[in-house]
């Protein structure tokens, strides 16, 4: 896996994530449940970004070696990691540049 691909499916799945662990949090607010966001957000990269790189491995039918294992880790926790900050502080910068913008 070259540098390139790894960035590419980082970002996707990075997108991906940040929407369903959303998605995910609105629906148990709405069912009035108590969630942990950073956990809904590891099992969201574990399928999301594991999952996709996975499938990127089989459709380039790339061998089952320590080094593929290791970017599918790797890529897990990297999602994990950009879901976590993503969203949160993309909306927090946007709320602060709407209230400045009204001042």
């Amino acid at each position: 896996m070259d540098i390139a691909l790894f960035m590419t499916l980082l970002t996707i799945g990075s997108v991906v994530s940040s929407l369903l662990t959303q998605a995910i949090k609105k629906a148990y607010e709405n069912a009035h449940l108590t969630y942990s966001a950073n956990m809904i957000a590891l099992l969201d990269a574990a399928i999301v970004g594991g999952g996709g790189t996975i499938a990127t491995f089989i459709f380039k039918h790339a061998p089952v070696n320590l080094t593929n294992v290791t970017f599918v880790v790797v890529m897990i926790v990297a999602t994990w990691i950009s879901c976590t900050i993503g969203y949160d502080k993309v909306m927090q910068t946007i709320g602060q540049l709407a209230a400045n913008s009204k001042e």
